[in-house]
């Protein structure tokens, strides 16, 4: 993505630039280097852009994820044909990285193909940390503007009087600033051809890692307190039913039975102590946090000026979250993963239904259980203890109901 920016902000008249809503800061933060930003919050505003003339012949940079990685919603990849179509001053920055790691690409027909993909093979197959730069020949030339050279980028260059002379041949010519990772193109190799022996083709990962993703929802769907509310709230899912519209990642907050949220630092310290990956936070995804959570721009300037910044433990503020729990699986996931993290949010953020006991008899109420001993705790952690709270007082009646199960 820096490449690319580099090439556009060198031009002399600037550039337009215009990125959808659910970007990665990565692209995000293009917008600083553009004489004329926008971004277009939704799918609606996309289309609507695309089916109204071009106005000018001003040079543009159109960018956006095949795969929103906080909620694991699929843009289409035909948006970058559209483009081409409508507004041909217009070049398109496609962002496959989250979409790569479980979906296959296909780029063979160049009129449908963006002008530029970048993706990660550390986020697909979790060693080399490198990237890659997919450019459409058609539209390599913009590319040779960029102001910056380093180590064999140029033929010749002088002290004195600031002569260069730039490669001109071939993309990769004039874009390896110095030594490129030789070691890492090594190990990729290796790591590509491992990937492909474990878990065969893309599109074998893509229908496995789908019928995950569907049976994941659909257990975290069915979490119910004891008073019938849900577990669970989504955000921006699409269509679990197909792979063409959601990958296998579910965003989500915790509410206990009165309403109120469970906080998500704290929810990932728990997780963490019975060994479960996942992520929390706001995902590196303002527009994501705006559209799904709710989280209007004046609330983050207003959270960052009393102290709030990405990635501490102030996870809930105005009652209201400041970011989402994100569960994503893989090629590697199974149905045992799927079904033990159920089981970690039954065992310990699913209140069931309150009993109520009369300390004069030996048995329950309502279900006949018969108390054996009771446990009395001042304070308490999320479910590290069972919480007694007397109906009045403790001298007073002999009443009580259990908030807090171990």
């Amino acid at each position: 993505m820096k490449l690319v920016t580099e090439a556009f902000s060198a031009l002399k008249s600037g550039f337009k630039y215009k990125y959808h809503g659910d970007s990665h800061t990565s692209l995000v933060g293009i917008r600083e280097l553009s004489t004329n930003p926008q971004c277009l919050m939704s799918d609606w505003d996309v289309e609507q852009w695309l089916e109204e003339p071009s106005e000018t012949r001003d040079i543009g940079l159109f960018a956006w994820p095949g795969q929103s990685n906080l909620s694991g919603r699929r843009l289409p990849l035909d948006w970058a044909r559209k483009l081409r179509t409508v507004h041909p001053n217009y070049y398109s920055l496609f962002d496959a990285a989250a979409l790569l790691t479980t979906a296959p690409l296909d780029l063979s027909d160049i009129s449908t193909a963006p002008d530029f993909t970048v993706l990660s093979f550390y986020k697909i197959f979790g060693f080399p940390d490198m990237g890659a730069l997919i450019v459409r020949r058609d539209s390599s030339g913009i590319l040779e503007g960029r102001k910056y050279f380093g180590g064999g980028t140029v033929d010749a260059v002088t002290i004195e009087t600031g002569f260069v002379a730039r490669k001109r041949d071939v993309p990769h010519s004039y874009l390896e600033d110095g030594t490129v990772p030789f070691h890492s193109i090594i190990a990729l190799d290796a790591m590509m051809a491992m990937h492909e022996r474990l878990y065969r083709t893309p599109y074998d990962i893509s229908r496995h890692v789908h019928s995950l993703g569907r049976l994941a929802y659909e257990l975290l769907s069915d979490l119910k307190h004891g008073n019938g509310r849900s577990v669970c709230k989504f955000y921006g899912g699409g269509n679990y039913n197909s792979s063409l519209s959601q990958g296998p990642t579910i965003a989500f907050n915790l509410l206990r039975s009165d309403g109120t949220w469970v906080g998500y630092a704290e929810f990932e310290k728990l997780a963490s102590v019975k060994k479960i990956h996942l992520r929390v936070g706001s995902m590196c995804n303002p527009g994501g946090m705006n559209a799904y959570v709710g989280l209007r721009s004046w609330e983050i300037e207003q959270n960052y000026a009393a102290g709030h910044v990405c990635s501490d433990d102030n996870d809930i503020i105005g009652g209201k979250p400041t970011g989402i729990i994100r569960i994503s699986l893989g090629a590697m996931s199974t149905i045992d993963d799927v079904l033990a993290f159920v089981g970690f949010l039954e065992e310990f953020y699913v209140d069931r239904e309150v009993i109520g006991f009369d300390f004069n008899k030996d048995t329950n109420i309502q279900t006949g259980a018969v108390v054996e001993s009771l446990i009395i705790c001042m304070f308490y952690t999320a479910r590290t203890a069972i919480f007694i709270q007397p109906s009045v007082s403790l001298t007073g009646y002999r009443s009580y109901k259990i908030l807090r199960w171990i």
